[in-house]
């Protein structure tokens, strides 16, 4: 048998050395004669097919020495499949993380012989589709070939000088930060911090957000963070309307503001049945008596400055609140506007080291005083102490969250941009408030030498108002200066046909400026250079708007100048914080998945971040590209017709859809249909969105098994079928019609395609993953919840079954039983999970008194396995309460979690042992995660409210305390 198989090898080899020799020069079978090895054409590897061994791999072809089988015939044969030649780079493998052995075993597991039949069992076939298929990267791009892709689609787009301002500049990032924050997963996959002790890091690097905005707009209260500064506009009007309890429904927007900001407004207006006013500042007045706010620019979108001083006292003289939008680089040199008297402040912190990228994702900020602390919308972060008495912070005044207020809310606000406002935090820590000062005077000196320039020039006007760095001239033909401009690959921002405004920035040199010169001379010689008329420029801002109070004088703003310096900050903060570097972040409705590299590099590359929201659309053909690609993909795995890339949030998503929704009635003359039904258990954005637009919200119940209790459903739609507007449900526990195109609904974020900078990521993810792998990650997210709960029902009652005993892609562990048997609360529960290196799952909601836990497509086996160790081990220090072996009062639950500084303490009363409380589980004696404060009052912070950060002094006195 071995005689005759080696005789038909060597007959196989020679046919195929004889037929390559005779296609030699064909393209697709190539004969290097420098080279032993022959590359053979597929139709000679598929012919030896037959011959692959029994175990179903694909043989090798014939060798000789072991070096391919060019120039002789070799003792062994093998052949190679089509499939292994193709690129080995998939992403799908990478991604979805259970191996098909695995997912075999755990569906078997759960009782179920395959993944199939348990996704059969769980996902009810009314509801699913036969297949889905992309027209484009339906078999899914391999990472190599995607970065390829993006680095196409990234020369597709034209990289001009925009000095188009409108509340967007270029700047620069400090490298530390771009490699340290912006690219750095240890900063980039933490959730929103809901467990404090092991967020510190990122809840200091908030704070010191908060205290850069107090300090630099001159108001003592600031959030951490909003989504653009046009939807802050939108929130301040809101809070306005609340101050005033509803009783005024008048809104007047200066048309000094930047014109996306006044859209957004007008927008957002409709749901809360306000009555925007856009008037000339000379024209605004009071005489309605039903103004209850008023917004304003400083400096204006067309650069001027105004003293708003008198104006500010008219307003609150009749009764008006002022919102002011403003500038933070601007406020290093403007007199903040807290001491001209604004009531609230809003803005963007984009130039403080946030790319531009095509508009977002920037962090804005909202400032107030204290008296409207409970009327902000957004997140605070506060100073509380932890059970030893030390400082520690945390997120403040939780029940202003939206699950909580629900229809009461006033926004819709969940995610922040929360990377966005560490980055800028740590450009203010970074140049210190001398070194913003000295960008700024460098920006504002740059445009006074253009302005002076000009008037030598003569060529043109130049406004006559004080001016930060935009400049405004006025010429006889706007659009053919701007041609001229465009020409030599500069974007200049046309007001009207007679008049431009250039607005400057820290990436501004002197040689640009020069450039400018020659555009505005219209064919003229420019006698002068930047450089040699520089001397010449006196500041235009006036000593009466002059900045005199200092800001950012704690040490933190004074300390880390240096690149070493800042580099050991940013990784002390890191340090303190629990992050997908670590270990999975089960938390359930809003999915935690590692997001890959190569879907994250795109994001830094010049040719994606360097483009101005409001450049022509010519110049973003790249991004324009993949906006059309991604909203096919977006349509075909959800079966609409078109799409909205702008929301720039899930949140924003819900409220654009209801809002689309609210459109299509008004479109009909059906202005009365307002009712929104939503059950109790949908995500609490859902009804904060819905109240946003105006409508009423009906609430329905859920049955024993958390499904929507369709009695009660069809009860509530028939008592309200004349007023009935939509249905909503965002499922948490386990189609709409749309208007014309002709009739848009107003804009819903500041950037015609919201935060276009990070839709590469969604993209990536897509195109690599393709339908199939979509698909398989949708099944193993439903297997991997099922492995999980069935491996923790013996020890926690799971909540919301399907019929088939199965759960969805979530899961809850009910563990509202061991109040009455062992006096543990579910956040005792969470806290001791951090010992065992684990952030919790969603505590309490949507059921109160549960954990709600989503494992996603992306974990392994092995580390599913390790979370439910450690939910079992915490079971069994339950049960030791139970059964009298440990104090009701003090156990290891209620003293967790156990920071070194416990845990290193000379004097340990507490009734069980140290090495116990830091090492529960085997896997910490090789890799721990170490919480850094002891348990945080959340009571204590909001009792005594401190959103900035503490004097250094009182630190240093705990440190000493401490120590001591």
């Amino acid at each position: 048998m071995e005689r005759a198989r080696r005789l038909a090898n060597r007959a196989i080899f020679k046919r195929l050395v004889n037929e390559s020799k005779r296609s030699r020069n064909h393209e697709s079978c190539l004969l290097n004669s420098s080279s032993p090895v022959l590359y053979t054409p597929s139709r000679y590897v598929s012919s030896l097919l037959p011959f692959a061994s029994k175990n179903g791999r694909s043989d090798v072809l014939p060798t000789r020495n072991g070096v391919g089988y060019g120039g002789g015939i070799g003792p062994q044969i093998r052949s190679i499949s089509i499939e292994a030649l193709k690129r080995s780079d998939t992403f799908p493998r990478r991604h979805n993380s259970a191996t098909p052995e695995e997912q075999t075993k755990m569906a078997e597991s759960c009782g179920f012989d395959n993944l199939d039949v348990l996704i059969d069992a769980t996902v009810p076939k009314s509801i699913r589709i036969d297949s889905m298929k992309f027209s484009k990267f339906d078999g899914g791009l391999t990472e190599s070939e995607m970065i390829e892709h993006m680095q196409s689609l990234a020369s597709k787009n034209k990289v001009f000088k925009s000095y188009i301002g409108m509340g967007y500049y270029n700047t620069y990032v400090p490298p530390v930060i771009l490699r340290n924050i912006m690219e750095n997963p240890a900063w980039y996959t933490q959730y929103t911090p809901y467990q404090a002790e092991i967020s510190q890091g990122r809840l200091e690097s908030l704070l010191n957000y908060q205290t850069m905005i107090t300090d630099l707009t001159g108001l003592p209260m600031s959030n951490a963070s909003l989504l653009d500064e046009g939807t802050a506009a939108a929130e301040a009007m809101a809070m306005c309307n609340n101050i005033l309890k509803g009783k005024k429904k008048t809104f007047i927007i200066a048309n000094n503001c930047h014109p996306q900001t006044i859209d957004i407004c007008k927008t957002r207006a409709g749901g809360f049945n306000l009555n925007v006013v856009t008037a000339d500042l000379k024209d605004i007045n009071y005489k309605s008596g039903d103004v209850c706010g008023v917004l304003v620019q400083y400096p204006g979108t067309e650069g001027e400055i105004l003293d708003y001083g008198e104006f500010i006292k008219t307003a609150h003289a009749n009764g008006v609140k002022v919102v002011m939008a403003t500038d933070l680089l601007a406020l290093t040199m403007l007199k903040p506007p807290g001491e001209l008297g604004a009531d609230i402040v809003v803005g963007s912190a984009q130039r403080f080291g946030v790319p531009m990228g095509y508009g977002g994702p920037h962090a804005a900020f909202l400032a107030t005083s204290q008296e409207y602390k409970r009327l902000m919308p957004g997140r605070i972060i506060g100073v509380s102490v932890d059970s030893s008495g030390k400082s520690a912070l945390r997120m403040a005044m939780q029940t202003r969250e939206q699950h909580i207020r629900r229809d009461k809310a006033t926004s819709n606000i969940c995610t922040a941009q929360a990377l966005l406002a560490n980055m800028a935090a740590m450009y203010a820590v970074y140049h210190g408030p001398e070194g913003l000062k000295s960008i700024a005077q460098r920006v504002h000196g740059l445009a006074g030498t253009f302005a002076l320039g000009l008037k030598k020039l003569g060529t043109v006007e130049v406004q006559g108002l004080p001016f930060f760095d935009t400049v405004k001239v006025k010429c006889a033909d706007a659009h053919a200066i701007a041609d001229v401009a465009y020409k030599n690959e500069i974007n200049l921002r046309i007001v009207d046909s007679d008049t431009i405004t250039v607005s400057f920035d820290e990436t501004t040199t002197l040689e640009d400026v020069d450039k400018l010169f020659k555009v505005f001379a219209c064919g003229k010689p420019v006698p002068f250079t930047t450089a040699s008329i520089a001397s010449e420029v006196q500041t235009a801002i006036p000593s009466g708007l002059a900045r005199e109070s200092s800001f950012l004088t704690h040490p933190i703003f004074n300390t880390y100048h240096t690149e070493h310096e800042l580099l050991r900050y940013l990784h002390r903060l890191q340090s303190k914080d629990l992050s997908l570097c670590h270990s999975m972040i089960p938390l359930g409705s809003c999915t935690m998945k590692l997001n890959a590299t190569t879907e994250m590099m795109p994001v830094t590359w010049p040719n994606f971040t360097n483009i101005h929201p409001f450049a022509p659309i010519e110049q973003a053909q790249g991004y324009q590209e993949m906006f059309n690609n991604l909203g096919d993909l977006l349509c075909t795995i959800t079966g609409f017709d078109s799409f909205s890339l702008q929301p720039n949030a899930g949140a924003a998503g819900e409220y654009a859809g209801l809002m689309v929704i609210r459109a299509y009635h008004r479109a009909r003359g059906d202005h009365h249909r307002n009712v929104c039904i939503i059950p109790v258990s949908a995500h609490g954005t859902n009804p904060a969105s819905a109240a946003m637009c105006g409508m009423k919200i009906v609430v329905v119940g859920t049955d024993s098994k958390g499904n929507i209790n369709i009695e009660e459903l069809k009860k509530a739609a028939e008592a309200n079928r004349d007023n009935l507007s939509a249905l909503m449900y965002e499922g948490t526990t386990g189609g709409i019609p749309a208007p014309e195109k002709s009739q848009p609904l107003g804009s819903i974020a500041a950037a015609p395609w919201g935060s276009a900078l990070i839709l590469p990521i969604s993209y990536t993810y897509i195109a690599m993953m393709g339908s199939k792998g979509l698909t398989e990650a949708s099944k193993i997210a439903i297997l991997n919840a099922n492995y999980m709960a069935k491996r923790l029902e013996n020890h926690y009652p799971v909540l919301f079954r399907g019929v088939n005993g199965t759960v969805a892609h979530e899961f809850i562990v009910d563990l509202r039983g061991f109040k009455n048997t062992a006096g543990i609360e579910p956040e005792d529960v969470a806290k001791r999970l951090m010992d065992y290196g684990f952030h919790a799952p969603t505590m309490s909601w949507p059921v109160p008194g549960t954990l709600m836990i989503e494992p996603t497509e992306s974990e392994s086996k092995a580390e599913l396995d390790r979370f439910c160790d450690a939910l079992i081990s915490i079971r069994e220090e339950i049960a030791q309460i139970e059964k009298g072996n440990a104090d009701i009062h003090n156990n290891v639950l209620k003293g967790s979690p156990h920071p070194p500084s416990l845990l290193m303490g000379d004097a340990w009363s507490k009734p069980y042992s140290r090495e116990y409380a830091a090492f529960p589980a085997p896997w910490l004696r090789t890799s721990k995660f170490w919480p850094t404060t002891g348990r945080v009052d959340n009571v204590y912070g909001d009792r005594n409210l401190i959103c900035t950060l503490l004097p250094a002094s009182q630190v240093a006195e705990e440190q000493a305390a401490a120590s001591a």
